[in-house]
């Protein structure tokens, strides 16, 4: 009609786009720049890292971080051309996941100090005593609340944990004071 006047969309000019709207639509760029970050990170360890000649060989201790950092940067590789040519990652569809409710900083909270103590602790009191304090924790904060059964599902867990480890696959773990003991 005449004296109306078009949108531009209308008119074919394109839309204007908001400030930063581009970096929201592509924010999957993000994790692709921090899996390359990663990558390098592990390769350049992994490839300075200094080996005894006793433990050259076909597969040494460089391998896996090798592969890992490779992958990384292959991952990072084919997350970024995905995200440029379009793709996008799902929405969170989890069946019991309300993306509506905040998010629970008390139990975030409480992992983190549960964990801040297994590495303040590991050294003094060792691995089966901190390890106990751990798992005890992390139930704890994720909402166990059996106080009889948990501390001996803890110490259970730690307990095993520390044999198979020190003793079946030759990785040592700080026993602390009960070292003489286990």
């Amino acid at each position: 009609m005449p004296g109306q006047r078009k949108s531009p969309e209308a008119a074919g000019a394109p839309a204007t786009r908001k400030r930063g709207s581009w970096l929201r639509e592509h924010s999957e760029l993000g994790v692709g720049l921090l899996l390359l970050l990663i990558g390098v990170l592990v390769l350049t360890d992994a490839l300075t890292m200094t080996v005894d000649i006793t433990q050259r060989g076909p597969v040494g201790p460089r391998t896996v971080p090798v592969v890992v950092g490779v992958g990384l940067l292959v991952v990072a590789v084919l997350l970024t051309v995905d995200v440029l040519r379009g793709g996008r990652g799902e929405a969170e569809g989890g069946e019991d996941v309300d993306l509506s409710e905040p998010a629970d900083w008390r139990t975030v909270l409480l992992l983190a100090g549960v964990f801040l103590a297994f590495a303040v602790l590991i050294g003094p009191v060792g691995f089966p005593v901190a390890g106990a304090l751990l798992f005890w924790g992390a139930a704890y904060a994720l909402g166990s609340r059996h106080p009889r059964r948990d501390p001996l599902i803890a110490a259970g867990l730690s307990l095993l944990t520390y044999i198979v480890f020190d003793h079946l696959l030759g990785v040592p773990l700080p026993g602390g004071p009960l070292m003489g003991v286990l």
